[in-house]
């Protein structure tokens, strides 16, 4: 096999055919990711616009959805231009700048759901000290943290995998750049990046996993012990939302970078990430509308101002 430098493109082989059922997912695919841009939208635009919803949980929420939003910005539009055009080529540059903003935003989110699940410790275990102990300082730093940490990774990500050389055939068999599949088409010993790699994703999902998981059992500890049946049934109610989102994100991200080599297959990975990068950001913006009376509340005010 030859090498070749990285000024050659690569060539994304996508996710789907064009027989008539593959054409029709293709068109659920779009469907998808429209309604995941506008119920994300909308969430951050409820939250700006209600007054009753500036506290730090949903101040969370809607970088939560910002990261969705542009989680399926990054992938979806590249993927409908190379099933219409058939160009499915794509440069070095731009594969760099799909997996740094990639891994940007799924290790920002791990980060955000490990800051949420402490703000709803804090407010359920803790409500009179609430102000204190998540305070609009440190909320701040914890939401700059978590894009931080994700920017890192993804920079350090991008820059290595694109720094090895590449055998002639330059096709990736996925619908995004994705540092683990690109790392495959090598032509070098990319043993250590992968060791670092796979380490670096155990520590930004296990780690921020392991502080949900404390704070939740915190949480139902504390919850079991409430008196009052309103008050177990409301705290549920939030909670429950964001353990659903929890477990849809973490799922798919664990499957991804934490399944030994061994076990993975190209379709199998292909299906998991259409599932946490188009998916997931659809459902859940309506998990938390559909949990949350605040959130509900808020969308029919705002009907009501458009349609009196």
């Amino acid at each position: 096999m030859e090498s070749g430098n990285t000024s050659s493109d690569f060539i994304l082989l996508g996710l789907l055919g064009h027989s008539r059922a593959q054409q029709f997912l293709f068109g659920m695919v779009l469907t998808i990711a429209f309604t995941a841009l506008v119920g994300n939208a909308l969430m951050i635009l409820l939250i700006q616009l209600d007054l009753r919803l500036h506290t730090p949980m949903y101040f969370l929420l809607s970088q939560l959805s910002l990261m969705d939003a542009m989680l399926v910005s990054t992938t979806v539009p590249k993927m409908a231009a190379d099933y219409l055009t058939g160009n499915k080529s794509i440069s070095p540059a731009g594969c760099g700048f799909q997996i740094f903003f990639l891994l940007t935003l799924g290790g920002g989110e791990c980060f955000l759901l490990a800051a949420m699940s402490y703000d709803r410790y804090v407010a359920v275990c803790h409500p009179l000290r609430y102000p204190m102990l998540m305070s609009w300082p440190l909320c701040l730093r914890m939401t700059m943290g978590s894009w931080f940490l994700g920017a890192a990774d993804g920079l350090m990500q991008a820059v290595v995998a694109l720094s090895f050389p590449f055998c002639s055939r330059r096709e990736i068999d996925h619908f995004f750049c994705e540092a683990p599949t690109l790392v495959r088409l090598a032509c070098a010993d990319t043993s250590v990046f992968e060791n670092v790699m796979y380490f670096c994703c155990v520590l930004m999902l296990l780690v921020p996993f392991c502080l949900i998981l404390t704070s939740y059992s915190l949480i139902l500890a504390a919850v079991l012990h409430m008196r009052s049946t309103e008050a177990r049934k409301k705290a549920f109610a939030t909670c429950s939302s964001h353990v659903a989102v929890v477990g849809l994100f973490y799922g798919a991200a664990i499957f991804i970078y934490i399944k030994p080599k061994s076990y993975r297959s190209a379709h199998h990975d292909k299906v998991v990430s259409a599932f946490y990068s188009i998916l997931t950001p659809m459902l859940n913006p309506l998990i938390y509308s559909l949990r949350n009376s605040e959130v509900k509340g808020a969308l029919r005010k705002c009907v009501a101002s458009v349609w009196p």
